[in-house]
């Protein structure tokens, strides 16, 4: 009896173990999941890291150098200057740190929002369900652009504001996505088990439901997290986000079409920039999607 009830939890380890094994076996065959990862991470530690060794430090905080304006690509500057002799590099490289961070508040605020949203209404049920989801639907019918370009300009200019529009028009698909999943996990045995036993609404849902939906919510932030970049860089090139002299892609952008196509290297680098961000977190979510999906297990 001892010896079987010894064995169980070492055989609920090895079997997680087992599947982590397959996941990441399946992730590896995927060579642009692994391109992917690598992107990401790249990226992850530019912004880390990168601002506190830009070569021109001054130039992100604003200082100027009119004898250096608009020169080209060179052994001394990488990316070349901008119309006020900025280090294009250290801008870009400066402005990543704004760009993801921006991006992970974003996605992740939008998902704690809808991933209550949804659970609640998916949970309840009744009356709760219906004007929860209508209050979605209404949400929904608004193009997520235009909706985070009038809360930005209603609340102002400035990252936290940036932030709490592009969320405020992000949470619906989560609200959407958790509501499905949690449908069908509360007509689950082992729901139905811990409603037997006692357990709480709120113990059943936030126990016992939730943790059963995390996967396909990772796989939809993964895939977000680009088009939260994207978006908040949107923003900044119209002129309502992140303002100078506070570097980010979307306002290195609008600068640069001043001057486009001659001096192209202001605009093309913090393009290029943007593009290996979604690109990367892209091909990330969709590794993480055939990694987390039940359905691929064997």
């Amino acid at each position: 009896m001892t010896a079987g009830v010894d064995t169980a939890p070492s055989g609920a380890l090895s079997a997680r173990w087992q599947n982590a094994r397959r996941g990441l076996y399946r992730f590896r065959q995927s060579w642009l999941s692994v391109v992917g990862l690598a992107i990401v991470l790249f990226l992850i530690l530019v912004a880390l890291v990168g601002p506190a060794f830009v070569p021109h430090p001054e130039h992100v905080t604003g200082s100027v150098s009119t004898g250096t304006r608009f020169r080209p690509p060179s052994a001394q500057w990488w990316f070349g200057t901008n119309e006020l002799g900025q280090d294009v590099f250290s801008l870009v490289v400066a402005g990543s740190r704004i760009s993801l961070l921006a991006g992970l508040a974003v996605v992740v605020l939008g998902t704690v929002i809808g991933t209550l949203v949804g659970a609640v209404a998916g949970f309840a049920g009744g009356w709760t369900d219906e004007v929860l989801m209508r209050v979605t639907d209404l949400t929904l019918t608004i193009p997520s652009l235009i909706l985070a370009m009038a809360i930005a300009a209603a609340l102002g200019p400035g990252t936290t504001n940036m932030i709490l529009a592009v969320a405020l028009s992000w949470w619906p698909g989560y609200a959407r996505l958790v509501r499905g999943e949690v449908l069908a996990k509360k007509e689950e045995v082992f729901v139905q088990a811990a409603r037997a036993v006692g357990a709480s609404p709120a113990r059943i849902l936030f126990r016992h439901v939730l943790p059963n939906v995390v996967s396909p919510v990772i796989v939809k932030m993964s895939l977000d997290m680009g088009f939260a970049i994207l978006t908040i860089a949107a923003l900044g090139f119209i002129g309502i986000g992140v303002r100078p002299p506070t570097p980010e892609w979307g306002s290195l952008l609008a600068v640069a079409r001043n001057y486009m196509p001659d001096v192209w290297w202001t605009a093309i680098f913090p393009g290029a920039a943007i593009f290996l961000a979604v690109f990367g977190f892209n091909l990330l979510g969709d590794g993480l999607r055939d990694v987390l999906d039940p359905k691929a297990r064997r």
